[in-house]
């Protein structure tokens, strides 16, 4: 163990008021300790000590981006401060740790051997949580599976359980994230001037890599060497390879009983996964907790900081330390379009279904066409790509955007209703039946729906992306079921709903190029409007406003 050093108790005060956290309890010291694997690697860890009175429990924290983490919840600070013992590590091949990285892959075995070195210290008094984001929840995900009996609790936020899903759920490659993540990775031990380069990883820097072909060959100029497994997901895109097994810890929603915690955004590129955890858990009867709010994926840690932070302390002291109820209801969500937290016994809110349905004359409406309705088409261009537009994405345009320059290209369709005569709210995830024929089997589909305000200005509230089966005959017309993603989102009186419809979403999702892989070639989308509607849940009744 490297010597411990104090942390002065008045800067956690200043912490703790900015957070709006009741006041610290403890001082605390912060010592290096080195944690053996079954393989003889060590992993460095910082251990978080608080200075007096019995211990509350311990909180584990596995981390590949280092232990200065530039927030106090993922970090461990404001536990420690608080009387937990915080054990905040380094995962294999990151900032200290030996072994060579292999993102995602690596943390069960590493995970077993680090709660089993935590069983022999004096320190220990038999009382685990897990805690962390993205992929700090994956870490725990990977845990979760054989959860040691130590385990309490477990607190994740805007984290994956299924690695394969976000990398290819939706047929194409998610090219701007993963290599925009394995770009931050490769450069985060650069010194201060390469961190602060990966995580600012530019489009210009990454359009290269984006554009050219084959991906993994293009992005080697940027990534140097140093991200191998980038290429070797690009090297296994079929679901049904075991090759993918270690990236997939869906078991523990089968066999999970502790309580758990679930923070996302309705912006965050996981959140998809997070509602599948969630309705999993709650439907065996697991004390299971969720809270959404308006963030992209970054964002949950930055501007709702202070709602995490908030959340998971009372947490941890109901179900680690004995201490009072954390919440009145199970699930609390931001619903967007208001801009107003409520609260809720489950999510979904009980709803019934609204149906729009598309006109030739590009209108959305709730009366059905009385006779022909006709084609609307468009052409999508690999060599000029529909670009992607915010949405739920980890890196470049993130979150909600106007979409009015990309409502106006010629690769895009819009249907829209009229100004609505009173607000409407969607609580669910929206349902697309498209009916579409492309003249190139290969070929996507983009779709979202969008909140359209008085002055014109069109934002995103919800999408979906499908890759076309290659193996169907061109010509033949499709009936796609497109189910779109969860939403909690008010469209107020005198705004109009719209629906988009695209062939891409670049570099979002990789381009399709229309080929084998041999050069590029474009697709004409023509839908079959009066066979195409758009289902939309709206609440029965009102949700309770808490803020």
């Amino acid at each position: 163990m490297d010597r411990a050093s104090r942390r002065p108790r008045l800067t956690d005060a200043v912490v703790s008021r900015f957070l709006g956290l009741p006041p610290a309890t403890h001082g605390y010291t912060t010592e290096q300790v080195r944690t053996p694997m079954r393989d003889g690697v060590h992993l460095l860890g910082d251990h978080l000590a608080p200075d007096s009175g019995a211990s509350r429990g311990t909180v584990l924290i596995r981390t590949p981006y280092g232990r200065n983490l530039p927030n106090p919840v993922m970090d461990g600070r404001i536990f420690a401060a608080r009387g937990y013992h915080v054990l905040l590590q380094s995962v294999r091949g990151t900032f200290g740790s030996e072994g060579v990285f292999r993102p995602m892959a690596q943390e069960v075995e590493d995970g077993q051997d680090t709660v089993a070195w935590l069983r022999e210290q004096p320190w220990f008094d038999g009382n685990l949580a897990t805690l962390g984001a993205s992929y700090l929840a994956w870490s725990q995900w990977t845990l979760l599976q054989d959860p040691p009996p130590e385990l309490r609790t477990a607190v994740l936020y805007v984290g994956p359980h299924d690695f394969r899903e976000a990398v290819f759920g939706t047929g194409a490659f998610t090219l701007g994230d993963f290599l925009g993540w394995s770009y931050q990775i490769a450069h985060q031990e650069d010194g201060l001037a390469g961190r602060l380069l990966s995580m600012v990883a530019s489009k210009r820097r990454l359009r290269p890599a984006h554009e050219g072909l084959p991906l993994a060959d293009a992005a080697e100029p940027v990534l140097l060497g140093r991200a191998p497994w980038y290429r070797e997901w690009l090297d296994h895109p079929d679901g049904e390879d075991p090759w993918w097994t270690p990236y997939r810890a869906g078991a523990a929603l089968a066999g999970l009983d502790i309580p758990v915690l679930l923070i996302g955004g309705w912006q965050d590129l996981f959140l998809d996964q997070t509602m599948i955890q969630y309705e999993a858990l709650r439907a065996r009867g697991v004390d299971v907790a969720l809270t959404v709010g308006p963030w992209t994926h970054l964002q949950a840690a930055l501007q709702g900081g202070g709602v995490l932070s908030r959340e998971s302390v009372a947490w941890l002291d109901q179900h680690l330390a004995d201490g009072p109820a954390a919440r009145k209801s199970p699930v609390r969500a931001f619903r967007t379009g208001e801009r107003a937290w409520h609260e809720m016994p489950a999510w979904p809110p009980p709803s019934e279904p609204v149906t729009f349905h598309l006109r030739s004359d590009r209108r959305l409406t709730t009366t059905a066409p009385d006779g022909p309705e006709g084609v609307a088409e468009f052409r999508y261009d690999p060599a000029d790509p529909t670009p992607s537009v915010g949405g739920r994405t980890l890196t470049g345009s993130t979150g909600v955007k106007d979409n009015r320059a990309l409502e106006s290209r010629r690769d895009v369709l819009t249907f829209t209703t009229d100004p609505l005569p009173t607000a409407v709210d969607v609580s669910g995830r929206p349902v697309l039946e498209l009916t579409v024929t492309v003249d190139n089997p290969r070929a996507d589909v983009f779709v979202r729906l969008c909140d359209v305000d008085a002055r014109g200005h069109s934002r995103n509230f919800a999408d979906q992306y499908r890759r076309l089966d290659a193996a169907l005959p061109a010509g033949e017309p499709q009936r796609l079921t497109l189910t779109l993603d969860p939403c909690f989102h008010r469209l107020l009186a005198g705004h109009r709903l719209r629906l988009l419809i695209a062939g891409g979403a670049f570099p979002r999702f990789d381009r399709n190029p229309g080929t084998d892989g041999r050069g590029l070639a474009a697709s004409r989308h023509t839908v079959a409007v009066a066979q195409s509607r758009l289902t939309l849940p709206v609440p029965t009744a009102p949700a309770s406003t808490i803020r």
